[in-house]
């Protein structure tokens, strides 16, 4: 399968959804010489630069995802705190990997032992780095699944606690039986382009300079084509006659999937919605080459790699 440069994405397990409802599967995998499991303590990663507790797949100077065995941690750790089955890796040998959520714990450092062999860390700071792309698309995997854990732990029908099952990928609730299933959140992020230029905007929020493709949520029986257009129209009043799907990003923040397409304006005409945006204009492919070489010639910049945005400008700039 092509593999894309888009960052939490190329994920390597093999998540075995047949296997994982089946709890004493899970347990006896878990029990297993191979099976491994990283730590996430407030939506953050645990990370180390400890040789023997990261995959080797990194810079040696550089803090990287730590690996445990199960047998690190106490049985008491392990009982009071929820833990998610990630999916298997068939080679080079047969490992099982976890996650264990340990925010129930005030102080994980001191009482885990971890003190000094490593931090926790904020995964959004952490992919920028080069760490391996498998290996944050795990850490994604993890927090996604945690996230959606933790904010759906009574059951939206009845308002009954739930209890999760099937290694992290259900919930069922205690009093009406009612099942929850894990939800991604799909959003747009579209490239309009006329010509030999294409549309960015900046919101309030972005760094001085920094110009970027526009976004938004997919709405309820909306096509991803019909979204584009939808969203195109209201934020800068541009109007298109073709979408097409680049590729996708799963964003862990908390729990979206963006969906990345480049589509064709009309006119190079344009209105903002100054709710949505503080400025927009249209680029022509010199400038935007130049942006993502480094800006030597420009007033402005893109989204650094780590953004689905980055790669639609690359496109653009290297298409015929």
């Amino acid at each position: 399968m092509k593999v894309y440069p888009n960052i939490f994405s190329n994920n390597p397990l093999d998540r075995v959804s047949d296997l994982r409802s089946d709890p004493q599967w899970v347990s006896d995998t878990m029990s297993k010489d191979h099976a491994m499991v990283t730590l996430f303590w407030r939506g953050k990663p645990f990370v180390s630069k400890i040789r023997n507790l990261t995959s080797g797949n990194n810079d040696a100077n550089q803090s990287s995802p730590a690996w445990f065995p199960f047998d690190f941690f106490k049985k008491r750790v392990l009982e009071q705190c929820e833990i998610i089955f990630l999916g298997l890796l068939n080679e080079p040998k047969d490992m099982a990997f976890f996650s264990i959520d340990i925010s129930e714990i005030s102080n994980p450092e001191e009482e885990l032992g971890l003190k000094d062999l490593g931090s926790f860390e904020d995964l959004m700071l952490l992919a920028p780095q080069a760490i391996d792309a498998g290996e944050l698309a795990m850490l994604g995997q993890a927090k996604g699944i945690f996230e959606w854990n933790n904010s759906h732990k009574f059951c939206s029908k009845c308002g009954g606690k739930s209890d999760m099952h099937e290694a992290g990928y259900k919930r069922i609730c205690n009093n009406c039986s009612t099942e929850h299933f894990p939800r991604t959140d799909p959003v747009v992020i579209m490239l309009a382009k006329y010509e030999n230029t294409a549309f960015l905007g900046r919101q309030k929020r972005f760094p001085p300079g920094m110009y970027s493709a526009l976004a938004g949520f997919i709405e309820h029986g909306e096509s991803i084509e019909e979204a584009v257009a939808r969203e195109l129209k209201e934020e800068a009043g541009i109007k298109i006659f073709d979408a097409k799907y680049h590729s996708s990003q799963p964003w862990p923040f908390p729990n979206s999937l963006m969906i990345g397409c480049i589509a064709d304006a009309e006119s190079n005409q344009f209105k903002l919605d100054e709710v949505e945006l503080d400025e927009g204009r249209w680029f022509n492919r010199e400038e935007l080459r130049d942006a993502l070489n480094g800006g030597s010639k420009t007033d402005f910049f893109v989204p650094p790699p780590m953004a689905i945005a980055h790669h639609l400008v690359k496109a653009f700039v290297e298409q015929d």
